[in-house]
């Protein structure tokens, strides 16, 4: 620790009225800004970091209150960017207190001579991007003021303390203190009446401790969060033999995994594990006290399907009723208005026992909030509490607080970063803000950041920016500023992200929530450490897409764009199978391709239960065709829908798309019959088109038999299965019947023509490619019959048909005709309503629990297929949002979560 002495010699250095000019200002000298001062120290770049604290350590130096401790285990939560400073520090603890954390940040700064370029005590009250020099100039309050190229924000996501909005208390006697700023002297709170006001992180990890202080405890809990036991101690043996055993690739595999510590992604759905497995899971789990492992290794869809999330909640609740005594305070303390994980849960020592303890109470502030706080203490609704001591633990204004509070920021055109960010943070990939030139922020909003093993994301952050700064000067330039367009684009692909996960059913400081009056919104990236470093290494792959870069002797360089244009899961998906290599499909021929589909198929998530799975056999044009019955869990008769399923007219049978099937008919409470159809070559055009409409037909004549409700049918399909639901509706209206009330054409096949423009756009690169479109077609259908309307229903007559809702998606060769249909329908006369699908492919939509973002549409197919039998809208609990891609309002987050 350096004294007063080195911190003034740091300040008098630079004072005396003139400007200090270097490349590269910092702020901030935590984890974050002690490595981006060492790799801009290698890189030869001029350096000042400005900390207005007197020592390092950034948030861990403010953070003293009792209890404090890291959440993420400390050999994760470490620099890595040294073997040899690995080698040199090793932690005591499992989870390091915050006095071992903040010696670890001083021994950095020593080992690395870093203080020289620090100067403590020093806070910035204004920063200009000056046009005509291209530098900004930082006036400090005191000392000189700064000019530099380039500023970089490391102001940490969780370092500007929330005030609380609490009338009186000025008015208060006693001693108050703020978890975020505890004082650096011994609080002596023994004997006294002390009152917390708060229980997030901060809050869970100092009451045990204050409660065993105080005379008396009172605790003000607004919300109740869920708390998580650490087990604390010496660092689990088989984590470090696997850290011990190769060091680099387990920095590595947390760097590609999705939170930053080098957990596998689980492949098990809650609902294909018994409850027996699933509590072993959980106690296991439970026992390993990791805040990493339970939220994310229990189940796969435990972050993203309110359902599989509930059974993680229910089992956390059991644990909370089982240590707490009174059931009131146990009912109290029990989380029910958010699902687990939307807000950061905590890891905790004795939290829950500390209410057992005669000397402590608890206020549920939902039941008798406060009113003010008086001279001699609180008061609710209903009592008054005295205090001697009243302790804060009220949070922090997270991820944007920091850097607007720090300073005024003016960019370009005399623009305010905090008008800029009022309706909520702007950024691209949360590093640079457009308008801002040569302005960094390191996990800044729209980065992963607070999501993730902060550690990993810092390095990552720092080595693209100081990459980025080393490239610019060997190549002359030296502006670097990001594009409307791209920001624009991440602020979509955000949004995408976000309605994946279920964060956006939670009030949190994640959404800005807890603050007043701030703009909500998810603020952090949630598409995974992995998958957003990959992001920002295409970026520099392709020519620094989405920014412009000019320089004095260079010319000026824009590579416009939007950086992801795919939903995230489907990009995963389409990497994935890009990864894998696989042969082209039309390659194997039809038997080796059915084999290839059905091996493949056995690969998927097993889909949802439904109330019943019936198979059966019906008649068909030229021999019996099989079905598969999906009946709901609810009572009937339902209403049927007939469904093909996809494959081109080559591949795929009655249970190939059983996952969306079973889907669809828990959302619509409706009856799914799956029927298979023959397939090309053995059976040519027109073998599928009739056996679909025979199909059609018995099953109208047998809805009763079938436990349906007699009467009007629906007809869906998906892709070739498009093709022949469409056909059969034209079928049905010109050979009398059935009756069909609505139908139903996902990424239907309509035309037998390639000249659209999606053929060219999206030819290659998204699993069904032009090629196989070619081959598909020349096993079903020779050229002389492909204009037939039972072949290609867009050349048929259109008038007359039920109504419909046909699905597009934008990567898909089969896009236009879709679209194409639609509007030849809506010409006709026909009711008709598009959805086209932003940022899928073809088979998104149908992959059910693997593209998550394919829910929108799903519940958009649900109101439309409810519709045209005549039923009211009906919604599933989580789908709160989706339909437009949204984050859910307040109100809908608590119908959904409560």
């Amino acid at each position: 620790m350096p004294d007063a002495t080195v911190a003034a010699r740091a300040s008098e250095a630079t004072s005396g009225g003139t400007t200090q000019q270097v490349d590269v200002a910092v702020v901030g000298a935590g984890f974050a800004g002690l490595y981006l001062l060492h790799r801009l120290h290698k890189a030869g770049f001029t350096t000042v970091v400005l900390e207005e604290a007197d020592d390092v350590g950034g948030t861990w130096y403010w953070n003293r209150y009792p209890g404090a401790r890291c959440d993420i285990q400390t050999i994760d939560y470490s620099y890595t960017f040294d073997p040899e400073l690995e080698r040199a520090w090793q932690w005591s603890e499992k989870y390091a207190t915050q006095p071992e954390i903040l010696r670890y940040l001083g021994f950095v700064a020593d080992r690395y001579d870093l203080r020289r370029d620090i100067r403590f005590r020093t806070r910035i009250t204004a920063a200009n991007w000056d046009q005509a020099a291209e530098r900004w100039l930082l006036t400090t309050n005191h000392g000189a003021t700064v000019s530099c190229r380039y500023y970089i924000m490391a102001t940490g996501c969780l370092s500007a303390p929330k005030p609380p909005e609490i009338d009186g208390v000025k008015d208060f006697k006693g001693e108050v203190y703020f978890t975020g700023r505890w004082p650096h002297q011994q609080v002596n709170l023994a004997g006294k009446r002390v009152a917390v006001i708060g229980t997030g992180s901060s809050g869970i990890q100092s009451i045990p401790l204050i409660a065993e202080q105080a005379e008396h405890l009172t605790v003000f809990q607004r919300t109740p969060n869920f708390a998580l036991p650490a087990h604390n101690g010496p660092a689990p043996a088989d984590r470090v033999a696997l850290l011990e055993g190769d060091r680099a690739s387990y920095r590595e595999q947390a760097r590609w995994s999705m939170a930053g510590v080098p957990w596998p992604q689980p492949t098990a759905v809650s609902w294909q594990l018994s409850d027996a497995e699933r509590r072993e899971r959980f106690e296991q789990a439970w026992a390993a006290g990791d805040l990493v492992l339970i939220l994310t290794q229990l189940w796969a869809d435990q972050g993203v399907d309110v359902d599989g999330n509930a059974l993680v909640a229910e089992l956390i609740r059991e644990k909370i009723r089982s240590a707490v005594k009174d059931p009131t305070t146990a009912a109290a303390l029990s989380p029910h208005d958010h699902p687990f994980g939307a807000k950061r849960p905590c890891l905790d020592t004795n939290y829950y026992a500390t209410y057992n303890r005669q000397n402590v109470t608890l206020v549920n502030l939902r039941l008798e909030p406060i009113k003010s706080i008086a001279a001699s203490g609180i008061k609710t609704d209903t009592r008054n509490f005295d205090v001697d001591v009243i302790v804060f633990a009220t949070g922090f204004d997270a991820m944007t607080g920091a850097i607007k509070a720090v300073h005024p920021i003016t960019g370009r055109g005399d623009k305010s970063l905090s008008d800029v960010w009022a309706n909520g943070p702007q950024s691209y990939l949360g590093l640079t803000v457009a308008g801002f030139p040569n302005l960094f922020m390191i996990t800044g909003p729209g980065s992963p950041s607070v999501l993730s093993n902060m550690a990993v994301s810092i390095e990552q952050h720092i080595d693209w920016v100081v990459d980025r700064l080393n490239a610019m000067r060997a190549d002359g330039f030296t502006t670097i500023e990001a594009t409307a367009t791209a920001q624009a684009g991440w602020a979509q692909h955000m949004a995408d992200c976000a309605t994946i996960t279920l964060h956006r059913l939670a009030n949190t400081w994640y959404t800005g929530a807890n603050v007043p009056g701030k703009a909500w919104g998810v603020m952090p990236y949630t598409g995974g450490v992995g998958p957003y470093r990959s992001i920002c290494n295409e970026i520099v792959s392709r020519g620094m897409l989405g920014f412009r870069l000019s320089g004095p002797n260079v010319a000026e360089q824009c590579n416009d764009g939007e950086i992801v244009r795919l939903q995230p899961d489907v990009r995963l998906v389409l990497n994935m199978l890009a990864d894998m290599n696989l042969p082209p499909i039309e390659s194997l021929g039809a038997q080796g391709a059915r084999d290839f589909v059905n091996e493949f198929n056995q690969s998927r998530p097993a889909g949802r239960p439904v109330g019943e799975i019936i198979d059966g056999t019906l008649p068909g044009t030229d021999g019996p065709l099989s079905y598969r019955l999906y009946r709901p869990a609810t009572p009937g008769p339902h209403p049927i829908v007939v469904y093909f399923h996809g494959g081109g007219w080559v591949l795929g049978d009655q249970q190939s798309d059983d996952p969306f099937c079973r889907d669809m008919c828990r959302r619509t409470g409706m009856m799914f019959v799956s029927v298979d159809y023959r397939h090309a070559p053995e059976h040519r055009f027109p073998a599928a088109a009739e056996d679909g409409y025979a199909a059609t037909r018995w099953i109208a004549e047998h809805a009763a038999d079938l436990g349906g409700r007699p009467g009007p049918l629906m007809i869906a399909g998906w892709s070739a299965g498009g093709n022949i639901a469409a056909v059969t509706c034209q079928l049905a209206r010109d050979r009398g019947g059935p009756q069909i009330s609505g139908q139903l054409l996902v990424c239907p096949v309509t035309d037998c023509t390639f000249d659209r423009p999606s053929y060219n756009d999206n030819a290659t690169g998204y699993f069904l490619t032009r090629a196989l479109m070619y081959w598909f077609w020349d096993l079903y259908c020779s050229p002389k019959d492909r204009t037939d309307p039972r072949a290609s229903p867009l050349r048929g007559k259109l008038d007359g048909l039920p109504p419909a809702l046909v699905v597009t998606c934008e990567f898909d060769p089969l896009r236009d005709e879709g679209v194409a249909y639609a509007e030849a329908l809506a010409a006709a006369g026909v009711p008709v309503e598009q959805l086209n699908a932003r940022g899928h492919f073809h088979s998104s939509l149908t992959m059910v629990d693997v593209v998550i973002t394919g829910v929108s549409g799903r519940v958009q197919m649900t109101e439309a297929l409810r519709r045209f039998a005549g039923l009211p809208p009906e919604r599933k609990q989580g789908d709160e949002g989706v339909r437009s891609g949204r984050t859910a309002s307040p109100h809908e987050i608590d119908a959904a979560a409560g």
